[in-house]
């Protein structure tokens, strides 16, 4: 799948994200890990991330601001859990600062180099998880991730 997947449970606040990668579980979880291989795939094309703060571990916390032309937007939250298999943080978009979820990603081994990336945001509302779906997210999320096909073919994890 070379698009994300990307659905709303009907019944729950929640946004669940899967897409597949020609990747090793160990490559993507450096990826959501390391500041600047972060920073070179995270968010749409139109963007340029800059990472503010960033403490990958369990405790830890993060700041990047996405830059696009003259303006910025602020992101940052805590990393609840960091291991090879999962990472849970928080993730507030600071334009919304009362929109905070709750995110899981897992990273599921498919064999021969290629993991599925699954990822669940947990928000305060049905409206708000809406309102994230009609932010534009799904640009942002297919973007980023084609960003991070590019890194990895190139070698670059």
């Amino acid at each position: 799948m070379s698009e994300a997947r990307i659905e709303a449970d009907k019944d729950l606040p929640i946004i669940r994200i899967t897409r597949d990668f020609a990747a090793t579980p160990e490559q993507l979880f450096r990826a959501h890990t390391d500041p600047e291989l972060f920073a070179q795939w995270c968010g749409p094309d139109s963007t340029v991330t800059r990472i503010d703060r960033w403490d990958a571990t369990t405790g830890g916390a993060w700041r990047y601001v996405a830059v696009q032309g003259t303006e910025e937007y602020g992101f940052h939250g805590s990393f609840h859990e960091v291991g090879p298999e999962r990472i849970v943080q928080t993730f507030t978009f600071e334009g919304m600062p009362e929109g905070v979820s709750l995110e899981t990603l897992t990273f599921e081994d498919l064999g021969d180099g290629r993991t599925r990336l699954h990822a669940q945001s947990l928000v305060d509302s049905i409206a708000g998880r809406d309102a994230w779906l009609q932010s534009g997210m799904e640009t942002g999320v297919n973007e980023g991730y084609t960003k991070l096909d590019t890194l990895l073919t190139k070698g670059a994890l």
